[in-house]
């Protein structure tokens, strides 16, 4: 089986043995920008490179780099739903292999900081707040999590959406443009 695809630049990624030269950060905001979060049931599009960008300012400087890309492997592997990807072990080995080949492009620390998990999880109250119909359900996730004051209503599209996780990525690495 040929596990590679071909990314918008024209790089051939291999899914099961990623290599970190393979890894180029348009690439990621390409395809995050184009992937909806809640596998699309969402009031209005909202994409993962937005939620990334959110996430990265919810964090120390210091963290905004893994915050901005700790979603990064969905831009080879797609947005699963927690509840899916708990049902699947080998796409969470995927996705985990993915991670660490984005972290070593990085420069990034091979575990998550848990203030970037802390920030996910306020991300996530905030979006079922803000693009979630409405409902009785509690996500036990999210117990306790108070959402953030601003609101992700509505989304950008996704040619805005690029270009910010762009321009953050750039600010982050003290580069112009």
């Amino acid at each position: 089986m040929n596990a590679t695809i071909l990314t918008a630049s024209g790089i051939s990624f291999n899914l099961l043995n990623p290599d970190p030269d393979t890894i180029e950060i348009e690439d990621i905001a390409h395809a995050l920008s184009h992937i909806c979060r809640f596998t699309g049931h969402t009031k209005a599009f909202y994409s993962v490179a937005e939620h990334s960008v959110l996430t990265s300012h919810l964090v120390p400087s210091t963290y905004a780099l893994e915050a901005l890309l700790h979603d990064a492997a969905e831009a080879y592997v797609g947005d699963v739903s927690s509840p899916l990807k708990a049902l699947l072990p080998e796409y969470r080995a995927i996705e985990e292999r993915i991670d660490q080949a984005i972290r070593r492009r990085f420069c990034l620390p091979e575990k998550q900081a848990q203030c970037v998990k802390d920030a996910d999880l306020k991300m996530l109250a905030t979006e079922k707040r803000d693009l979630m119909p409405s409902s009785i359900e509690d996500w036990a996730l999210i117990q306790g999590i108070d959402p953030s004051v601003g609101s992700v209503y509505p989304p950008l599209a996704s040619d805005s959406a690029y270009l910010m996780f762009m321009h953050r990525y750039f600010e982050l690495e003290g580069r112009a443009a």
